[in-house]
């Protein structure tokens, strides 16, 4: 527990002022000795045991105006608001003359437990001593403006949420602290920091039975050391572990970033991420997006807007991470900014401040990105999430309901602990599903490593793109409500490209979809499936253009690739026209590509109408498949 020892002593020992009334002279010497005494137990951080010598002084002289000031200090350093305040009361109901100099702390103490407009009232009281010294009057200033702000924010949110936070109980949680919530995309693996034997912090996991949270057991593998590991991110997958290394040996500064893998023999020895991202400076917090190609962190380096900074480092085709970029003065003020945390959406960022607007210290705030990529304004996550206290990291699952964050709240096992609640509505990130699946050469069935990419129908704005793992195994994370190209890029490849309408799928629901991609060779085809026509004639769609460029760059990369355009339609129809509406289509491709500078002897259109379907035409889905564009493969 944070202990602020000047402070408190200065709310606990005797005030200078002598008003009519109360008199500490005349206190009787049993109370005062016992006073005495529980001052010195405060001193060395015994608190309980400091009050309950209080209470005895109260109890020898029940007019002791100082015992009970000191009481209402003890419990306010306890986070016990209440008792806090009502001990102040009793001492301001004895003599309020005395007792002014206590209506800051009182104050305080009020917003505690989320009164703020008697904390308001109070604090006002206490403004108008015109005696005050300049560092009261600052500090009464700072409090005034936080309890004006948490009225506004009643105002703006209401008063309804009901805030509810569950201890996960001592599957996970220790006798020990417990802190840095990191969970992987299906909600199944929870992993945590642990402090262990008092100094040293390791990482520990927990899987979810369907039921229930089981044991937290370390990590195995090379991760965990005598060093000290912690503020660990977890990859969406599973298959990475960033973290903060401090003062290892390999490091560039006080506190380094570092990546682990995980292998079939636990978690892979640690790897600096070298120094695109890590300075001489400090480096912390970090957050992998769901597709792992961008990784924010907070840091200390020069620059900057504040003592610290929220950046984000992209990651490069080639593995590499960039050299990070500032997230700007919209997110990062003259304060302090950390933990962030990119939920599964990829477009809702959490993060600490001390900079912005808010409740008095680091509070937490929420961020939107728009699909053009420009962030919003961020907004105070609001009482009681936030408090008169620190606020530290906190993490949405991907259902974006469930928030788990740590705390030392009155059921902790020991120090900090790790508690769940429901995320207030208007603050949950968007709905998403999941899209999993395996990317595999068509002929041999075998796993292939790829880039796929996935691209908003709606905007033709590429929304993610992830890299498989060797096995070709893949999962993304997608906001709902939205129908989403697929694209798969590899070398000697033809490319794979397919649109699917997962509007309607349900959140929080896993689509499987496995690629088989077709070697460069003479006859490979493919259907090109992101090819769209204005209903009945040959004018290509703006949505078109993105897979059509696919096409382009394929040309670009492979110069000896010549290749055929083939049309399709549904029997609905002339035969003659239809015949004609395929040919008119296929060209319309072919035209494309030469404006794009493409020799017109690498490519030819052809169209066969409705002579060769792939599906019954007797029903609309059937149609629908039979009306396609297809590429074929002449020679290589």
């Amino acid at each position: 527990m944070k202990k602020l020892l000047p402070l408190l002593l200065s709310f606990l020992l005797p005030s200078i002022l002598h008003a009519q009334g109360y008199d500490p002279a005349k206190v009787s010497k049993k109370a005062a000795a016992l006073y005495s005494k529980g001052i010195e137990t405060a001193e060395s951080g015994r608190f309980r045991e400091a009050i309950s010598i209080m209470d005895e002084a109260c109890k020898a002289d029940r007019n002791f105006v100082d015992a009970y000031l000191s009481k209402a200090g003890l419990y306010g350093e306890l986070k016990e608001y209440r008792a806090s305040a009502e001990n102040y009361e009793k001492a301001f109901g004895m003599d309020s003359v005395y007792s002014h100099d206590y209506k800051l702390p009182y104050a305080i103490n009020l917003a505690g437990m989320g009164e703020f407009g008697k904390a308001l009232d109070a604090v006002s009281v206490f403004l108008k001593d015109p005696s005050l010294n300049p560092s009261s009057l600052k500090a009464a200033e700072y409090r005034k403006n936080t309890f004006i702000f948490a009225l506004e924010q009643q105002k703006k949110h209401g008063q309804d949420y009901h805030f509810a936070p569950v201890n996960l109980g001592d599957s996970i949680n220790s006798a020990v602290s417990e802190y840095y919530p990191s969970l992987t995309l299906d909600g199944k693996t929870l992993v945590i920091t642990r402090r262990v034997r008092n100094f040293n912090e390791d990482f520990y996991a927990s899987n979810w039975n369907g039921k229930s949270w089981g044991k937290a057991l370390p990590l195995q593998g090379e991760i965990n050391t005598e060093q000290n590991e912690g503020a660990q991110n977890i990859s969406q997958d599973g298959n990475w572990l960033i973290f903060t290394g401090c003062n290892f040996p390999d490091g560039m500064g006080e506190c380094d970033l570092y990546i682990s893998l995980k292998t079939r023999n636990g978690w892979s020895e640690p790897q600096n991420l070298g120094r695109s991202i890590n300075t001489e400076f400090w480096e912390s917090a970090p957050s992998l997006s769901p597709d792992k190609r961008d990784l924010y962190f907070a840091s200390r380096r020069p620059g900057g807007f504040g003592g610290i900074d929220i950046y984000v480092s992209h990651r490069l085709p080639n593995g590499k991470w960039d050299i990070p970029e500032n997230m700007g003065p919209v997110i990062n003020t003259s304060g302090d900014e950390s933990c962030p945390f990119i939920h599964a959406d990829n477009h809702t960022l959490y993060f600490t401040s001390n900079g912005q607007p808010g409740y008095g210290g680091d509070d937490l705030f929420i961020v939107r990105k728009n699909d053009q990529g420009e962030w919003g304004k961020p907004e105070n996550l609001g009482y009681p999430i936030n408090t008169i206290e620190n606020e530290g990291s906190l993490i949405i699952a991907a259902d974006g309901r469930t928030a788990y964050y740590a705390s030392d709240r009155a059921d902790t096992r020991g120090g900090l602990d790790i508690y769940s609640f429901q995320m207030r509505e208007d603050a949950r990130p968007s709905r998403t599903l999941w899209v999993e699946g395996k990317v595999f050469d068509k002929k041999t069935k075998e796993g292939l490593p790829s880039a796929v990419e996935l691209t908003d129908l709606s905007t033709g704005i590429s929304v993610s793109k992830v890299q498989t793992d060797e096995s070709g195994d893949y999962l993304i994370t997608l906001a709902v409500g939205k129908d989403y190209a697929f694209s798969v890029n590899r070398k000697n490849y033809l490319f794979y490209s397919g649109n699917f309408d997962l509007s309607g799928q349900a959140p929080d629901s896993t689509y499987r979809m496995d690629i088989p991609l077709q070697r460069l060779e003479a006859n490979a085809n493919i259907v090109l499936n992101n090819i769209f026509f204005e209903s009945g004639k040959f004018t290509l769609k703006q949505e078109s253009f993105p897979e059509l460029d696919r096409i382009v760059r394929l040309m670009n990369e492979n110069p000896s690739l010549s290749i055929q355009i083939i049309g399709h339609t549904d029997n609905v129809g002339k035969p003659a026209d239809n015949a004609n509406l395929s040919n008119n289509r296929s060209k319309a491709v072919t035209e494309y590509l030469i404006s794009k500078g493409i020799f017109a002897g690498r490519v030819s259109a052809k169209g066969f109408g409705a002579t060769r379907p792939v599906a019954d035409n007797t029903t609309e889905e059937g149609r629908a498949r039979n009306r396609r564009t297809e590429l074929q493969v002449i020679s290589q």
